[in-house]
């Protein structure tokens, strides 16, 4: 193997990993979809870009190693996606499925924790929705895009 190609390879194997690596810290470490990032998380993504430039195209900034790490990208997050739309269970670990954040007018402390949400993102959520009580709601729901659903408790 010629070290063009050597070199090539180990920038597609760094992406891999890096990609990894971001996808899992991303699913540990917080649930909130573009449409409820703050500037800090926004300003964390835009660093993580830069920080982990380098070590995908193994210090090579040639136009070669960025279209290998660039393709490299692409086909890991569609072969991912493809992933989650066949298997439910891959779904289920990537964090892509619903998730039940108020239930019958009460927080749902674990779920809230483990989607990266305060009572406050949820309640601001819900005011969007103009829910503001929430003894009025039955259930808040974290779907898969990020959105708060709403179901009110139906009055008699």
């Amino acid at each position: 193997m010629s070290p063009l190609a050597q070199n090539l390879l180990i920038v597609a194997l760094n992406t891999l990993c890096i990609y990894a690596f971001l996808a899992i810290s991303m699913r540990v470490l917080s649930r909130r979809q573009l449409g409820q990032l703050t500037a800090l998380d926004l300003m964390v993504i835009i660093l993580l870009g830069s920080a982990v430039e380098t070590a995908m195209v193994h210090g090579d900034t040639s136009l070669k190693a960025g279209l290998v790490s660039g393709t490299t990208l692409f086909i890991a997050n569609y072969t991912v996606a493809r992933l989650i739309r066949r298997s439910k269970k891959f779904g289920h670990l990537c964090g892509t499925g619903p998730v039940v954040l108020v239930h019958d007018g009460r927080f749902v402390d674990e779920h809230m924790r483990r989607s990266g949400l305060t009572c406050e993102d949820v309640m601001h959520a819900l005011r969007q929705r103009e829910h503001a009580d929430l003894s009025n709601v039955r259930f808040a729901v974290l779907e898969a895009d990020g959105q708060i659903n709403v179901i009110p408790i139906e009055m008699s």
